[in-house]
């Protein structure tokens, strides 16, 4: 295991030795200077991971060390460490990027409690960039469609300025992933993203979800919480679903959005929030309002800027990306070896209308990669649903089904097929589909599907 490299900067001999003594005797690897210079020259050598720094050194002062240092260093951590110290000091040297600042005579304790927090925290960093880069390899918005590249443009646009945006597109089209790369390339890129699907939430806590409560607000609440809108204070929060909130919960809603002001359930203070919301839905937004079950001047209110994400089978030259991505993704999670696609295969998945889009995708190349047992995804490893299509599309055929019928006819297939495999059990058949439960149990009866 790599040891902690620290560097001693001061220009007391007995103090370098006992420190020295200290660290070493805790596994870490000391390196020492008694100048500011010598230091200089050593961090060209072999830059360590943190640097315990005097402040009254000869020559230079270890403050105008410490500014050199995080002028080229950045990274290194350096404590500053004096006599002498004033309040002033401490401020100055905190403001010009020291972690902290002790006071001789150091003690063992408080030099090895001031590096375990320090490395305590430089982990939790790394494991918080790590967890960002698989995010943001998960949450790409992938093609190299003319119609994503457009999309790409207009998330970038409307990514610069602060005004709601509404995403709207079927389910499965990846309008989550718009939201994030929405945040991501704002202003507010460090600040939270907070995500919360209204669809997913019983009517009567949607309210306590987006609000917040205080305690003893109703029966369970044993102490006062924040809501989705404090948690996204200063960032972003995005609404999935916005068509499955109810026009009680609009009315509430509408107010934050006009001036950042709500109160928590239960509670009397006025509280004030710095948010942009985004909100997405796969319904007609236009058609609700007209038949009076969403709210005319909340939809203004999000349309602000409207993007739509456009289905999977408008972009079918982007399906061979999304798969590659898919079964890069699925053979290093379940660690297995590469597996290719046979050209048939990826021409038949191509050629597929995908009415779950690119969830359907999604799902269908996971069980491809885990369940295909070889090195290779063939025709014969498809599920059959995706040749559905080719019995109603012949050459010269004249009596062709609409779109709308003929997505109803697979669907209604796809889903029994699904249920038939999950024993009707709808919770494990919605997990395979990657949906929402309510959302399969209306499709379930849009379609006239019995369990």
């Amino acid at each position: 295991m790599k040891k902690n490299k620290i560097l001693v900067i001061d220009d007391e001999k007995n103090i370098r030795r006992s420190m020295e003594l200290i660290l070493k005797s805790e596994g870490y690897s000391i390196i020492t200077a008694e100048s500011g210079d010598a230091a200089l020259k050593l961090l060209q050598k072999e830059p360590p991971d943190v640097i315990f720094l005097d402040v009254m050194l000869p020559e230079k002062d270890g403050l105008s060390i410490l500014k050199e240092i995080k002028a080229t260093f950045s990274d290194i951590d350096i404590i500053m460490i004096s006599g002498h110290a004033t309040l002033g000091m401490a401020v100055e040297a905190t403001k010009a990027g020291a972690y902290d600042f002790l006071e001789k005579p150091l003690q063992k304790e408080k030099i090895l409690l001031i590096l375990d927090h320090l490395f305590e925290n430089k982990r939790l960093k790394d494991r918080y960039q790590h967890l960002k880069m698989v995010i943001k390899d998960e949450y790409q918005i992938l093609g190299s469609s003319p119609s994503i590249e457009r999309l790409r443009e207009e998330l970038k646009k409307v990514a610069s300025t602060d005004s709601k945006v509404l995403i709207q597109g079927e389910s499965g089209t990846g309008k989550e992933l718009a939201a994030w790369a929405i945040h991501e390339w704002s202003d507010r890129q460090s600040q939270p993203f907070i995500k919360m699907n209204c669809a997913a939430i019983p009517e009567e806590l949607t309210e306590s979800e987006l609000f917040g409560y205080e305690k003893g607000a109703f029966t369970g609440a044993q102490e006062t919480r924040d809501g989705k809108f404090s948690q996204a204070d200063m960032g972003t929060l995005f609404l999935d679903e916005i068509a499955d909130m109810s026009l009680r919960v609009q009315t509430k809603v509408l107010r934050i959005l006009q001036d950042g002001n709500f109160e928590r359930v239960g509670g009397k203070d006025t509280l004030s929030v710095d948010v942009r919301v985004v909100a997405a839905t796969n319904k007609n937004l236009k058609n609700l309002v007209d038949e009076g079950a969403f709210r005319e001047d909340l939809f203004y209110r999000l349309n602000v800027l409207p993007i739509n994400i456009p289905p999977l089978r408008e972009r079918k030259e982007d399906i061979p990306i999304l798969i590659d991505h898919f079964v890069t993704s699925y053979c290093k999670k379940n660690n297995l070896k590469p597996v290719e696609i046979s050209d048939i295969a990826l021409k038949t998945l191509q050629e597929y209308h995908w009415p779950g889009n690119i969830r359907e995708l999604q799902n269908i190349v996971e069980r491809l990669v885990i369940m295909a047992g070889g090195n290779s995804i063939t025709e014969d490893d498809l599920p059959h649903h995706v040749f559905e299509f080719q019995k109603f599309v012949s050459p010269g055929d004249q009596n062709l089904l609409t779109l709308k019928a003929f997505r109803e006819k697979t669907d209604r297939k796809f889903i029994q097929s699904v249920l038939q495999k999950c024993q009707g059990n709808v919770s494990e058949a919605a997990r395979l589909l990657g949906v929402e439960r309510t959302n399969l149990h209306k499709k379930m009866k849009a379609l006239g599907i019995d369990r």
